[in-house]
Order: structure tokens, then sequence, then C-alpha cells
């Protein structure tokens, strides 16, 4: 009897311990669940005058969300106002020029997400030797990690001005 109660003891602590928090860095698939960030809440129906559907006009807005792009900006805490259709704000302007001094690669975006999901298939193919599942996320990018002490080092060796960080040991 007392084997059967240490037994089941073991298997619900063994048990409790599957369901972590970390979905967010999480290697496995994801799964068929709702996106909370993907979510914006619509304005509500409106009723129409006439059954009569409106001619089409490719390239013009949507009746339904008319700000699709302003309202992602305001629902995420920014200020829509400053959305420029296709352009840049006078005030970014001096930091763009800066930063796309060197050039810019147009579809650098899509080649580093293709390059980061054949990453983590690579790992996802070795993950096979998890079999308690722990958390991989760390381990997955440990060979991108930047030592923030050595950069600042690095950087203020070098002459440049870093108004922030610890000071070098």
């Amino acid at each position: 009897m007392r084997a059967i109660i240490v037994f089941g003891l073991a298997l619900s602590l063994l048990g409790a311990c599957g369901n972590t928090d970390r979905p967010l860095r999480d290697l496995q698939a994801a799964g068929g669940g709702p996106d909370e960030f993907a979510v914006i809440p619509q304005r509500p129906l409106a009723i129409p005058t006439t059954a009569a559907l409106p001619q089409p006009t490719p390239g013009g807005t949507n009746r339904a969300d008319p700000t699709p792009k302003a309202d992602a900006i305001a629902a995420l805490g920014g200020a829509a106002s400053l959305q420029i259709a296709g352009g840049v704000p006078v005030q970014d302007q001096g930091l763009i020029a800066h930063t796309s001094r060197y050039g810019v690669e147009p579809g650098i975006r899509a080649t580093l997400a293709a390059a980061d999901e054949a990453r983590l298939n690579r790992r996802r193919a070795t993950n096979v030797f998890n079999p308690l599942g722990r958390d991989r996320y760390f381990a997955a990018y440990a060979g991108q990690v930047l030592d923030a002490p050595a950069e600042l080092a690095r950087l203020r060796a070098a002459g440049v001005a870093v108004s922030q960080g610890p000071t070098p040991q």
C-alpha cells in the first residue's frame, strides 16, 4: 500500500512539471490557438441605406476598415497621427539616412526569417534527445549571444562615444 502511495505521489509531482509557461521560447511548431496580438477590435456594424453593392475600387480604401495601419499603431500604443503613407516622418529622416549610409538590402527581413526558420528546423530535428521537453531556446541561440560588457569595452577602445552602460572593470 505504501508503494502505491509513493508511486502516485511521484507520478503527480512529475506530471506537475510538464505544464511550463514558455510559449514564446518554445522551439516546437506553433499550435492552432489564437494569436492575441492579431486581434484588433472592429468598428460596430453599420446598416447600409440600400441593398446595392458598391463598385469595387482597386487600390482604394476598405469601407469596413479604412485605416488599418493607423488602427494597428493606435492599438499598440503609438501615435497614429504620425503615420505617413509610404514615407518617413520628418523627425526620423536623419536617422534613416545615417543608418542606411552603407546601403540597404531590400529583402533582409525575409532572408533573416528564412535563415532563422532553417536554424530552428535543424534544432527541432535534434530535439528527440530531449525526452523531458526542457527549454532549448537559449541552447539554440547560444552562439549568437552578445557579451555586452566586452562590446562596450571594444567600442570605447575604438573611440566611439558610448552614452550608456557600465564602466569597464
